[in-house]
């Protein structure tokens, strides 16, 4: 047309509507970018009041070939969209038309539908399909109509050689979430670390009985960034997956118990209570397992039997002794401290090693039950006066504050005491914290404590201490994290960084020594083997 007669445009669509001649309608449409708006709404206008199977083909045509005027104008997508929720069966014929080449407007509307009926045939177009592009809308489609049909379509694309279509069907598998789509992912998991926490994601979502077993096994996974988000997830789910993990308490594996203690412990369910005692009663040779069931314990209620907390008073090693004593101090009674009491009368050597734990792990509720008695008075103060500043200032304001005045005024020590290195020591264990702050002052350091990475980060842009100590296993911040980001301002020989952790995986291992971490040692330490450890690199 040199120069376009509007009116004609409108009454040739009109004919073509009558004769139903696409053909030509198309030949009309395609002059629409050139009229004013008053034309196009009267054209568009005809075509929403012709029969759908005319008027859907124009309505694509104006989609898929003049995006510039359907961008103006989202009136065309609003009518497509209404012509398809008036007739949604429709939709099949339409996506199963040879004639309709581009269908990427149709594929949409179903999977915004989620018009499961579509399913067979959006399924024959994947099948029939070499587009990549069309195969990941595709996929994508059937995800969001979430029909258990396209399983096996869905599960195919797992193992694509596309990572971008392997992505879209774990998403979508996601999307349709039966036990058999959760079954196919987990069946997945295990060659690409990328796609298996994309994976554990969906798990913790979805939290059927598949995906919470997926997620429970993962506290058993070599790498650190899983076990971490595993350990997360597990607590955010809560009591739905405390089951599962007093399910792991008869496991030998000291590492994966430690793991689960940890997430029993920071769900706070009672039920876990019984189980995690059993597990003591059955005496772990490992050192960590007993630590972490006390460090649990100190965070659940306990309402009957706390009195057996006691024996872990007694434990060979310090930091089990520490753990024990802040769960008795959590579950304190009468009868706690009658017991501890008997323990302690004798100044036996084990009296004087249970007072001067006392001393260390600051449990407020056992120390003013002792505070009294003149043989815990004698036996303490041969720890306080030589206890780090602020468990001297702590333990003296406690006693000022319940009027036994005569004590407090014996435990200050020499409060202007000389300058000392100072060690940074990182760990979301605040149990451990504690430890460190007293193994390190013992040792004539002096500690700066981080629970949690990002401060510690933050504080070393400004400062330079001797040594930095890190766990492993944190949330949100990895040790190796911390180690990368301590490595872009300061070398090994600048800043030593010991890796302190009861982990022992060859993967984290090797991560570690990547990362810039100078050694790794593992818990529980005490005083004699983290100072060897520490000589290795101090001058």
């Amino acid at each position: 047309m040199a120069t376009l007669n509007y009116a004609h445009m409108i009454e040739e669509i009109k004919a073509n509507m009558q004769t139903g001649d696409l053909m030509k309608a198309k030949l009309v449409l395609s002059h629409i970018g050139e009229v004013d708006t008053k034309t196009k709404n009267r054209l568009l206008y005809e075509i929403s009041r012709a029969p759908i199977e005319y008027a859907v083909p124009l309505l694509l045509f104006l989609l898929n070939e003049h995006a510039e005027v359907t961008e103006a104008m989202p009136v065309i997508k609003e009518t497509l969209l209404s012509s398809m929720l008036a007739y949604p069966e429709k939709l099949i014929d339409f996506l199963r038309d040879p004639e309709i080449r581009d269908k990427t407007e149709l594929i949409r509307i179903a999977a915004d539908l989620k018009y499961d009926e579509a399913t067979p045939a959006l399924i024959e177009m994947v099948e029939n399909s070499t587009n990549e592009a069309d195969i990941h809308q595709l996929i994508e489609a059937l995800g969001q109509i979430g029909d258990p049909e396209a399983t096996n379509t869905l599960t195919d694309f797992l193992y694509a050689a596309n990572r971008e279509l392997i992505i879209a069907a774990v998403q979508s598998l996601g999307m349709v979430g039966t036990p058999t789509a959760m079954h196919r992912l987990a069946e997945r998991m295990g060659t690409d670390n990328e796609i298996d926490f994309l994976i554990l994601s969906i798990f913790a979502e979805v939290q059927d009985q598949i995906s919470l077993e997926k997620l429970n096994e993962t506290l058993a996974s070599h790498y650190a960034h899983m076990r971490t988000y595993a350990k997360k997830e597990l607590v955010r789910i809560g009591n739905k997956a405390v089951p599962f993990l007093i399910s792991n308490l008869s496991r030998q594996d000291p590492d994966f118990l430690i793991h689960t203690l940890n997430v029993l412990g920071d769900i706070g369910d009672e039920s876990a209570v019984v189980p995690i005692r059993k597990l003591l009663q059955n005496e772990p040779k490992s050192a960590n397992v007993r630590f972490a069931a006390y460090e649990a314990l100190a965070l659940l209620p306990l309402r009957k039997g706390a009195y057996t907390l006691t024996a872990g008073l007694s434990d060979k090693e310090d930091h089990v002794c520490v753990a024990a004593a802040r769960a008795i101090d959590q579950n304190f009674s009468d009868i706690l401290g009658a017991g501890i009491k008997n323990l302690l009368r004798s100044r036996s050597d084990e009296a004087r090693h249970i007072t001067k734990i006392i001393v260390n792990a600051q449990v407020d509720k056992i120390f003013l039950c002792l505070a009294c008695e003149d043989y815990f008075q004698e036996m303490a103060l041969v720890y306080l006066p030589h206890a780090h500043k602020d468990t001297r200032q702590h333990y003296h304001k406690l006693l000022l504050e319940h009027d036994i005045d005569d004590f407090a005024g014996k435990i200050l020590g020499d409060e202007q005491e000389e300058s000392k290195p100072r060690i940074v020591a990182i760990d979301d264990s605040r149990m451990i914290l504690n430890i460190y702050k007293a193994t390190l002052y013992e040792l004539g350091f002096d500690p700066v404590l981080f629970e949690f990475p990002a401060s510690a980060l933050e504080w070393l842009q400004n400062e330079k201490p001797l040594m930095v100590l890190t766990d492993l296993n944190m949330p949100d911040i990895t040790g190796v994290q911390v180690a990368e980001e301590i490595r872009k301002k300061y070398s090994s020989t600048e800043l030593p960084i010991l890796m302190v952790t009861t982990q022992n995986e060859a993967n984290d291992n090797e991560a570690a020594k990547k990362a810039g971490i100078d050694k790794i040692i593992h818990k529980p330490f005490n005083a004699k083997s983290l100072r060897a450890a520490m000589d290795e690199f101090l001058k």
